[in-house]
Order: structure tokens, then C-alpha cells, then sequence
């Protein structure tokens, strides 16, 4: 689906818990989004995108919230009337933040965000999420390169 909305541009299909197959130090942005509870290696995922991206880069990193893990609700979809469950590992938000500051990144800032009574009226069936967190948002960047 990627390569038919921006035909020619490169697509990298990897393992987030192992090394990235990229150039390292030529990214200005690294976006991951609501795939980290099925990662088992954090600090894997956190090392690679500070490794590619330049100095001045920015992380943007987005996670189902560890709450819902620790509830018991996981990412499942429905194909013919089955429900196929993808499991959650359970990190907590310190994880997050632990792995992140750790490989290197800073300026960090993180929020939580919750469904509201606008986004409930369009979407009723998302009343069983209204006293939880449902989305953690992370952003850090990597540090300029010192030129002393």
C-alpha cells in the first residue's frame, strides 16, 4: 500500500527488534507508530532510530497505552467471523522513557490522550475505553553533534 501512494520512493521492510537496514546519521525524522507491543527488544528500536538519524533529528514514537496491555486488551482484528488476538508485551511507560533516554535521545516530551466526548458520539463503540488512557505520544530528538 505504501509503494502505490508514493510510487519511486524507497521502501525498507524490516525487524524492529534487530538492526535497521539503513544508512546511519542521514535522517532528519524517525516515526513509529503502534507497533511497539509486539516488541520484545525496546532498547534495540530506540538505539537503531538514534543511529540513523542525524544530529537535530526528531523521533516521533506512538504506542497503544501500556495500560491497556496490563488491563488484558491487545490488538486483534476480525477476518469471517473469527477474532485473531496479536498479543501485547507488557512495557510501561517508564520503559518507554527509560530506553529512549538511554540510546542517546533528549528533549524529551511525552503525552497521554484519552477518548473524548466528541470523538464518542462519532464512534459509540469506543465507550469501553472512556476511563483509560488509550494513546501514548513521545517526541525526542537527537543532540547536534558537538563541534568542539
Amino acid at each position: 500500500m505504501a509503494q502505490r501512494s508514493v510510487p519511486g520512493v524507497p521502501l525498507a521492510q524490516a525487524n524492529l527488534d534487530a538492526k535497521l537496514p539503513l544508512q546511519r546519521e542521514v535522517f532528519d525524522a524517525f516515526l513509529c507508530t503502534l507497533v511497539s507491543e509486539h516488541l520484545t527488544r525496546l532498547h534495540t528500536l530506540f538505539s537503531e532510530a538514534f543511529a540513523v538519524l542525524r544530529g537535530g533529528g526528531r523521533m516521533v514514537f506512538s504506542a497503544f497505552h501500556p495500560e491497556l496491555a496490563a488491563a488484558g486488551i491487545e490488538a486483534n482484528f476480525e477476518r469471517h467471523g473469527t477474532e485473531y488476538r496479536l498479543g501485547a508485551e507488557r512495557h510501561t511507560v517508564d520503559d518507554y522513557l527509560n530506553h529512549i533516554h538511554d540510546a542517546g535521545f533528549r528533549n524529551v516530551h511525552w503525552r497521554e490522550y484519552s477518548i473524548t466526548a466528541e470523538l464518542l458520539e462519532e464512534l459509540p463503540s469506543a465507550s469501553k475505553y472512556l476511563e483509560q488512557p488509550l494513546l501514548l505520544l513521545i517526541e525526542a530528538s537527537r543532540p547536534q553533534a558537538s563541534t568542539a
